[in-house]
C-alpha cells in the first residue's frame, strides 16, 4: 500500500537527507502534514531563504550570508593566523571556546582517495592564495583527527611549507576517530592550546 503522491513525494525528498531512512522520513513527513499550515510554511520559506541567500564567503569560503562573512569583515580578529577546518560546523565548534581570535578557512571537505576526493575537490587553491597574498604568520591545520583528516593535515602541511608560514597542528586533546563538531568546548579550547608545528 501506498501513500498519496505528494506524501510519497515528500518522502522520498525527506530520505535524500543524511541519517533519513524510510521510517524517518515518513514520520517527519506525517509530522509536517499534521502541523498547523503556517508552521509548514514557514519550514518552506526558511528552505526557500537558505538555498536562495546562503554562499561562501569570497575570502575564507565559511557559509554566509554576507560577503565577506563576519569573521572575515572583523577588525579586531588576527588576520595574521588562520585556523583551517574541514567543515562550517568544525568552525562553530571552535568559536565556542571563545580563546580563538584569528580568523578561519573552510575546506569543505577532506582527502579521501577512495571515494575520489582530490585536492582539486577542495578549498585549497582559496587558502593558497591567501597565504601568497602575505600577512599571514600560521596556518593552524584543525582537520579532524580520522584517517582523511590526518592526510588532509599532512598534505596542506607539504603545500603550505614552500611558502614560508609557520603551519601547526591541534594537539591531541579531541579523540583519534572522533569529529570537531561533538568536542566539548574545554576539550577544543586545550587542543588549539597545546597545537604543534608540522
Amino acid at each position: 500500500m501506498s501513500y498519496a503522491d505528494p506524501i510519497e513525494r515528500l518522502v522520498t525528498a525527506l530520505k535524500r537527507l543524511p541519517g533519513i531512512g524510510h521510517k524517518s522520513a515518513q514520520r517527519l513527513a506525517f509530522a509536517i502534514l499534521h502541523q498547523p499550515r503556517d508552521e509548514s510554511l514557514e519550514l518552506s520559506a526558511a528552505i526557500q531563504e537558505v538555498k536562495d541567500k546562503i554562499r561562501l564567503c569570497s575570502v575564507c569560503c565559511h557559509i554566509t550570508d554576507i560577503d565577506p562573512c563576519r569573521f572575515c569583515a572583523d577588525e579586531a580578529r588576527d588576520h595574521g593566523l588562520i585556523c583551517v577546518v574541514e567543515e562550517p560546523n568544525n568552525l562553530l565548534a571552535i568559536e565556542k571556546t571563545r580563546e580563538y581570535k584569528g580568523v578561519y578557512h573552510v575546506l569543505h571537505g577532506s582527502l579521501s582517495p577512495l571515494r575520489g576526493i582530490g585536492p582539486e575537490a577542495l578549498r585549497i587553491d582559496e587558502l593558497l592564495a591567501r597565504v601568497r597574498a602575505g600577512g599571514v604568520r600560521e596556518v593552524i591545520l584543525a582537520t579532524n583527527p580520522t584517517v582523511e583528516g590526518e592526510q588532509t593535515a599532512a598534505y596542506l602541511s607539504r603545500v603550505l611549507k614552500p611558502l614560508g608560514v609557520k603551519t601547526s597542528r591541534i594537539a591531541i586533546g579531541i579523540p583519534v576517530g572522533s569529529e570537531i563538531e561533538y568536542t566539548d568546548e574545554v576539550t577544543m579550547s586545550k587542543a588549539l592550546e597545546g597545537r604543534r608545528e608540522v
